[in-house]
């Protein structure tokens, strides 16, 4: 392809997408199938990749690209993003009323929910996204830019191009979202964000734009703060022109005139709250007409013509019945209170999580007691605190042992979380085999996740070792599978018992230990038997393996059923040494990091000869890097490298590096 032929190909590519994307993230109506657009978006990125000069800000492929690092600067906000004035009664809004209508009887008010978020500012030059900031203090924020592109509901180009606009919106996390981000939190052990809002905000102000962008966040769009449009009057009218321009606005903003019809619509949205997909804690008012505003004008905190109305939290007691403990597929236990059933925000609930044993400390919480209980987030139901203990009652303490295998379980420094660690326990078994045959792990081609579920469902494997027992004639009895294949999956799992021990120590699936400290750990200790015996000292001294990662393996290897599943391996013919092979030792002390794409070596080609000369490859540049290899769009590696002045190589020299 041409150089004139790619631009207007990408041009063309880049208004179907940013089309496409405004018809699903904020009209909520597609015209195309998702697999539709991935094509689109595919022969964009083939484009901008052999003619990087055609990347522009407004391109689709870069919602999520590089680093937030040194992006949270300040921003000083041009037009204040003001904080709104708090009412908690119907009667401080009818003061409220009164106060306008004094100065402005025919005063009208636009009446919207108020969005538990993040306020943010957004700003547009000649149609196109430029910068966004949060609010910070309202007068000065910081410029999140980089992670405001991933969120898909922002528009990086309007439907026109208008010299200007700064508009102001609220970042939020859906409740959906939310929900399956706390169960995956609470798989995990790690800790939970408390509701939506915190989740939001957490989620915006991360360093890496790809978590953000994982975490499926949502704005809606409220208030023009500067414009060089002309001939905008009032609030309403702003709301529309912005939906024009291709914002994803408020979706509730009705125009009312008297205090009776405000009090309705304040009503109406407090009674719709539990159904909507958002949360929200309050209704906004505001004087419809920019005229009246300026007029009204502010005080020091806030302005005169729009007040908060919040609504109280719907709180229920209930009384705990029993406490039940379930182990996730990471291991952790999780503890959930069974209680009377209670009808709170729109539905009845009967359970809630009670995370860990700090939680349940904190609290006082034991089985008996009288609680209180609410939805955080309007969604997922919380003990908030105990009222009364029950006669005889006493604290309650997690079990020592899995509730699912017996296992003895641990708490690892650090962590509040409590897990059990051994590999046969069957509430991990899924995840453990699907671990245990990736790729970067045993490498067994073929046994993905549906055939692992097949045959955990089938009975014929109930532990990792159980894979190596398989028969081709066991695969024939699935659904699906005939001779060709059934042999090809045998011949896989043949394959993988060569595998060096670095891949059986990562597969094992101990915490902490990944495929870098599973290669690190086999060069050390060479055996599965000296790595399985090794004490505390001799691991914690075994280069970039700290404290927590040694305790770990202590911790796995103390498992009667791990070294069981060990012993059963060797049996079966797995490998259990290391095959590394080290020609000399001309880079022993050297550290080096790669970044970039290279001409000829793939990197984990490259840091292979690194290793087989004695060197070692670490994943961030620093005063300990000897070298830094660098390709192809090398990235911020190289500039730290040269502000360290560290010695950058290309493969060239690398080559003369090997040869000599």
């Amino acid at each position: 392809m041409e150089m004139l032929e790619a631009m207007v190909r990408a041009r063309e590519l880049r208004d179907l997408l940013n089309y496409h994307s405004r018809k699903y993230y904020v009209e909520d109506s597609p015209e195309i199938e998702d697999d539709e657009y991935d094509k689109l978006q595919r022969e964009l990125v083939l484009i901008e990749t052999q003619f990087p000069s055609l990347i522009t800000p407004d391109s689709p492929t870069q919602r999520v690209g590089g680093s937030a690092q040194g992006m949270f600067e300040p921003v000083t906000h041009t037009v204040p993003l003001e904080s709104l004035q708090d009412a908690f009664s119907l009667d401080e809004v009818r003061a409220f009323d009164a106060r306008i209508k004094a100065e402005f009887p025919g005063a009208e008010y636009a009446v919207e929910p108020k969005i538990d978020g993040l306020s943010v500012a957004l700003e547009y030059e000649n149609g196109v996204f430029v910068r966004g900031s949060t609010r910070g203090d309202g007068n000065v924020g910081e410029d999140v830019t980089a992670n405001l592109r991933t969120i898909k509901s922002i528009p990086l180009r309007l439907k026109r191009d208008i010299p200007f606009i700064e508009v102001r919106g609220e970042v939020f996390m859906p409740r959906k979202v939310f929900a399956r981000l706390v169960e995956k939190q609470e798989e995990n052990g790690e800790k939970t964000f408390k509701n939506p809002r915190n989740a939001a905000a957490g989620s915006l102000r991360q360093k890496n734009p790809g978590i953000t962008a994982s975490r499926e966040l949502d704005i809606f769009v409220f208030n023009i703060q500067r414009c060089s449009e002309e001939g905008i009057t009032g609030h309403k009218q702003s709301v529309e022109f912005m939906k024009e321009l291709g914002f994803r606005t408020i979706p509730i903003c009705n125009k009312v005139k008297t205090i009776d019809e405000l009090v309705e619509q304040i009503e109406e949205i407090g009674g719709m709250r539990a159904s909507l997909a958002y949360d929200t804690d309050g209704a906004v008012i505001k004087t419809d007409s920019f005229a009246q505003r300026e007029q009204i004008g502010s005080t020091a905190k806030f302005p005169r013509w729009a007040l908060a109305f919040k609504y109280p939290p719907e709180e229920k007691e209930t009384k705990v019945t029993d406490i039940e403990v379930t182990v996730g597929r990471t291991g952790v236990l999780t503890p959930t209170a069974v209680f009377e059933p209670v009808f709170i925000s729109g539905s009845t609930v009967s359970r809630a999580t009670l995370h860990n044993q700090d939680f349940i400390d904190e609290k006082g919480l034991r089985i008996g007691d009288t609680v209180v209980i609410r939805k955080a987030g309007e969604i997922i139901p919380e003990v908030v605190r105990v009222t009364a203990h029950a006669p005889g009652s006493e604290p309650y303490i997690l079990p020592g042992v899995c509730p699912s295998c017996a296992a003895k379980v641990i708490r690892e420094e650090g962590e509040a979380a409590v897990r059990c660690v051994n590999p046969e326990c069957p509430a991990q078994l899924l995840r453990n085999l699907i671990h245990f045959c990736s790729r970067d792990a045993m490498d067994i081609e073929g046994l993905g996740d549906s055939v692992l579920e097949k045959l955990t469902q089938a009975g014929l494997v109930n532990k990792v070792s159980d894979i190596y027992t398989l028969k081709k004639e066991d695969f024939l009895t699935l659904e699906g599978f005939k001779e060709k294949s059934s042999q090809n999956l045998i011949d896989a799992i043949e394959r993988s018992k060569g595998n060096d021990l670095s891949k059986l120590v990562f597969a094992l699936g101990i915490r902490h230990i990944g495929q870098k400290a599973g290669k690190i750990l086999a060069d050390r200790f060479r055996t599965m038997g000296a790595l399985m015996n090794a004490d505390l000292e001799s691991l914690s001294q075994t280069d970039t393996v700290g404290g927590i990662m040694a305790q770990s393996v202590i911790d796995f290897f103390s498992v009667e059923q791990s070294r069981r599943e060990i012993e059963a391996l060797a049996s079966l013919g797995v490998n259990m040494n290391s095959l590394k092979e080290q020609i000399d030792d001309r880079f022993a002390g050297m550290t080096f990091v790669l970044t970039g794409t290279l001409p000829t070596y793939s990197r984990n080609e490259a840091s292979e000869i690194i290793e087989k000369y004695g060197g070692k490859t670490a994943s961030s540049v620093s005063k300990k890097t000897t070298y830094v290899l660098a390709g192809e769009e090398a990235g911020s590696k190289l500039t730290k490298a040269r502000e360290l002045g560290i010695e950058v190589i290309d493969e060239n020299r690398f080559i003369e590096m090997i040869n000599n």
